[in-house]
């Protein structure tokens, strides 16, 4: 069973949704790291500036992953359109609340915000591309 999971992994890595996903979320990211270090530099506090970005790269990455990235496995209208984008939703929050916990907690032990940002980013992308891709975008 964990080889088949592991073959399973190998696959999905070594296919174009992979590599698209990566652009999208390097674009994502910008939009996400952008806002993040202004906010951070207007005085917005660590977790805070954190979340804002990353939500504003959540609305980036949807509009990517449903043109580019999973167009395979896109709904095209209707209720399981709908399913799709309440799925991606919580694979979001998800991610955030990976991401915000870990700029926080690094934040409250004294550690640099923007090192936890990398850190949480390496973590939450690997989480929500296995999750959308395993269960909101099956082709």
């Amino acid at each position: 069973m964990l080889a088949r999971s592991l073959a399973r992994i190998e696959a999905l890595l070594a296919g174009r949704t992979y590599g698209r996903y990566v652009i999208a979320s390097a674009v994502s990211l910008g939009v996400d790291m952008a806002l993040f270090l202004l906010l951070l530099h207007l005085g917005v506090p660590a977790m805070g500036a954190s979340a804002l970005g990353y939500a504003m790269g959540i609305v980036a990455h949807w509009l990517l992953s449903t043109r580019f990235v999973f167009d395979d496995g896109m709904a095209s209208s209707g209720g399981q359109r709908a399913r799709q984008k309440g799925l991606f939703v919580g694979t979001a929050i998800i991610g955030l609340s990976l991401t915000t916990l870990i700029v926080g907690g690094a934040d409250g032990m004294g550690l640099d915000p923007r090192l936890a940002k990398v850190a949480a980013i390496i973590i939450s992308f690997q989480a929500t591309y296995f999750a959308r891709r395993i269960t909101i975008f099956r082709a």
